[in-house]
């Protein structure tokens, strides 16, 4: 039977550690957070953001824009923020509005108030091995993970199935960097089996329930599985056929319980790295 890594009971305890780094500071760190219209998954992001800095003494800004916000409004808002030296990070919660360029929007934020790390310059940082002012939430919480059940990575090939720039690519850039051999596979990858059969740590990234077989996992392996999607009964369900796969392997996150959780703890532990690096540089 695999050992199920589980990443919620890892992010109560690093936020448990926040918590208490929080409560003995005399100024708060704050982070803001834009939303651009109705979008129900993304409220549903926002309220978790809110409530958990809440929970660990952090201030958060929540600001609400309108479906019909334009570029240059959203813009004007984000150099607001940039100049209001209580905003330790910002994020501006995605998808945009198609009217919205979201390439320029996520350079509009300063790299050193980029709490989600998606900034050209965090990113290139990473790419060159280079420490950035915050790495992206997922794939940090996905080596914290790793970490945490100690899985070396160093010498291990890393299959990741996804190329997104929130998830795949960076994720590559940090096992990287421990020294992994890694291979990314997507949508036009052929063969996609025979590549996934060797990783003795596989990323599923892809966005499609159930998508990961037995077939496509070596005995042994590590799964990590960032997918999170409804079947037909709407129950949670991740990239990864957790059944199928489960009994194959030495390591897996579930969905849900899993890689989620760790997103929002890397993005309130990335908000106290920015606040630290700029009272530092107050100083």
């Amino acid at each position: 039977m695999a050992i199920l890594m589980k990443g919620k009971d890892l992010s109560e305890k690093l936020l448990e550690n926040i918590k208490k780094e929080v409560a003995n500071l005399t100024v708060k760190p704050t982070i803001a957070v834009i939303i651009v219209g109705n979008n129900p998954a993304s409220k549903v992001y926002i309220s978790k953001k809110k409530k958990t800095a809440e929970n660990i003494g952090m201030d958060s800004i929540i600001i609400e824009m309108p479906e019909g916000t334009i570029q240059q409004e959203l813009e004007t808002k984000i150099e607001e923020l940039n100049n209001d030296k209580a905003v330790n990070g910002i994020l501006v919660q995605l998808p945009l509005p198609k009217q919205i360029n979201e390439y320029k929007i996520l350079e509009k934020i300063l790299p050193e108030k980029d709490v989600d790390g998606f900034h050209a310059l965090n990113v290139g940082k990473l790419s060159q091995g280079i420490e950035p002012s915050a790495v992206s939430c997922t794939p940090a919480g996905i080596i914290e993970i790793l970490k945490e059940y100690n899985i070396d990575i160093e010498g291990k090939h890393a299959v990741i199935v996804g190329r997104s720039n929130i998830v795949g690519k960076p994720v590559s850039y940090l096992l990287l960097n421990r020294h992994a051999t890694v291979t990314i596979c997507h949508s036009r990858t052929k063969d996609l089996e025979s590549i996934t059969k060797q990783a003795d740590i596989l990323i599923a990234a892809v966005g499609k329930a159930k998508f990961i077989k037995e077939k496509h996992i070596k005995d042994n392996a590590v799964v990590i599985d960032v997918g999170i999607n409804r079947n037909d009964q709407g129950k949670l369900v991740g990239d990864v056929d957790f059944n199928e796969v489960e009994p194959k392997v030495s390591h897996i996150t579930p969905v849900p319980g899993g890689v989620g959780p760790m997103t929002i703890a890397m993005l309130m532990t990335n908000t106290l790295r920015l606040y630290k690096n700029q009272r530092e540089e107050i100083k």
